[in-house]
Order: C-alpha cells, then structure tokens, then sequence
C-alpha cells in the first residue's frame, strides 16, 4: 500500500513537472501548442519543395515520406536534448528535494511525446489530404512509438549523466546527431544507397522505426514478427543499458551536482 501511494506521488511530480516545461516552452509564444502542428507542416514544405520533383519516380507522396520520418527523429532529439541538460537546469530543486532524479529526465520524455501527440494531429490531416487510406496496419504507430520512447529514454539516462560530468557531450551530441540524422533516411530513399553506407543505414534503429510506420501508414503493410522483435530489442535493451549507467553513476552524480 505504502509503495503503491509512492508510484502515485512520483506519477503526480512528473505530471507538474511536464506541465511546467509544455508552460515555459511556449510562454512566450502566441501561437503555443500550435507550434507543435505548424512546424512539422513548414519543415515538410520547405523539404518537399526541394526533393519532392528530385524522388518523384521513387517516392510517391513524398511530402508524407518525409513527414513520417521528421515526426519520429524529432521526437527523439527533442527527448535526448532535452533530457540531457535536465539535472543541471534543476539543480537547485534536485539538491532540495528527495524525489529520485529519475523523475525529472521522465519529465522531458513525457513533454516530448506530448508534443508529438500534438504534431500527429497535422499528420492526420496530410493523410486527408493527400488521400492516403488507414488501415488495420497503422495501428503500428503504437509498438513504433513505445518502442522509440524506451530507446529515447535509454539514451537520455546516460547522456544525462554524462553532462554532468563533461559539459562538452552537449556538443559532441549535437555533431553525433547530425550524422545520425543523414544515416537515418528521412528526407532520402535508401533503397538507392548501395555498399557500406547501405548498410549503416539498414542497422541504424531510428530508421528501422521509420521504416516500418513508414510501411503501415503508406502500404498499409504492417510489421513482421523479426520486425517487431527487433524493435523491442533495441528499444528495451537501450533503455536497460541506459538506466543501468545512470543507477552506476547515481552517487557520484548528485556529489557532483
């Protein structure tokens, strides 16, 4: 009973937590939450203005190629560099409180998939736009995003940890996720690479999770078992790797804070 009113309390802190970052996200915003639907919608404009006549034998309905795969990278960078920084931008209330720091990188993943809740919201109009059908298969969103969240969150533990200690992982991140980013096929089919690059992109887990809603949304083809394996292992195994280095460096962290 006591460590069920626990869970409770944890769950009610991270619910104001993730208010109070969706509040100072958007403060000073007129539009707020709006801009979680505009800026997919403007980011898939500006990119299908530039590739959508470059793959139009490739790719049909390339604005919602891309959507797909933009909705999905956003959602992890916007965990992971979010996350990263939030024991530093708390310290003061990490150093004044006994919840466990776990709650406050849980905190960033949760504002990040509500703001991709909101930014499926444009998705589902392109789709009516674009005359695109769903069926039973796109019902692969669910094991897409749970599995991305878990390998999102993984990797937010140790980064985080790690800024403790090197303010400069900000910025080898941010040069890594470039990188990630071009490996990742969003804005390019990868059915055209070829050699070794074909294959970093093939082993790349963000693009097996783009690929296979990619394939549920558009072909209405829903994952296979090896699939939906593999995700699950990338998604849980990240995350047990993760929270693994953050349960090692728990001490040493807070001594550093």
């Amino acid at each position: 009973m006591e460590k069920r009113e626990q869970w409770r309390q944890y769950g009610f802190v991270i619910q104001q937590l993730t208010s109070r970052e969706l509040k100072r996200k958007y403060a000073r915003s007129a539009l707020g939450v709006l801009w979680s639907v505009l800026n997919p919608l403007l980011s898939m404009g500006v990119l299908s203005l530039i590739f959508s006549q470059m793959f139009r034998r490739s790719i049909e309905n390339y604005p919602i190629y891309y959507l797909t795969g933009y909705l999905l990278w956003q959602a992890f960078t916007a965990t992971t560099n979010t996350a990263m920084t939030t024991l530093a931008d708390n310290r003061p209330l990490l150093l004044k409180v006994k919840f466990p720091m776990e709650l406050f990188i849980l905190a960033r993943a949760a504002t990040a998939l509500v703001n991709l809740g909101y930014s499926f919201l444009a998705y589902g109009v392109m789709l009516l736009v674009f005359r695109i059908p769903l069926s039973g298969a796109a019902l692969a969103v669910v094991p897409v995003v749970a599995c991305l969240s878990l390998f999102s969150l993984g990797m937010s533990y140790a980064l985080a940890a790690a800024y403790v200690f090197f303010g400069d992982v900000k910025h080898l991140y941010a040069v890594a996720l470039t990188l990630w980013m071009y490996c990742s096929a969003i804005f390019y089919p990868a059915d055209q690479l070829s050699g070794p690059i074909r294959w970093v992109v093939e082993v790349n887990p963000l693009y097996l999770f783009i690929r296979v809603l990619r394939s549920a949304v558009m072909e209405a083809q829903p994952p296979s078992g090896g699939e939906l394996l593999l995700m699950v292992l990338w998604g849980g195994g990240v995350y047990l790797v993760g929270r693994g280095i953050f349960r090692a460096c728990r001490e040493a962290v807070l001594r550093r804070l």
